[in-house]
């Protein structure tokens, strides 16, 4: 990550300091808001939204007993045309 920072810094003219508070910052505030149910987007990056999990059944790998895994909400990212196609 350090090395990102430093370019981030360098890009925008500031501290390697600022850019990674800014980063984090952002990343901070947007795990907030889709925590508390609203949709994430920057377009053609990522997007975060919460999603509902539905209770499954599981399988314990070291016992192989079967068990109950509860239904929970989950924060869901989901990538973007422009990272797709960095790849």
């Amino acid at each position: 990550m350090e090395k990102i920072y430093r370019e981030i810094a360098k890009e925008l003219g500031v501290s390697q300091e600022k850019a990674k508070k800014a980063i984090r910052l952002f990343l901070e505030k947007a795990a907030e808001r889709a925590a508390k149910g609203d949709k994430v987007i920057v377009p053609g990056y990522i997007s975060i939204s919460k999603v509902k999990r539905a209770a499954r059944t599981g399988v314990n790998p070291r016992t192989k007993e079967k068990i109950k895994i509860p239904a929970k909400e989950v924060l869901k990212a989901k990538l973007g045309k422009k990272i797709q196609e960095k790849l």
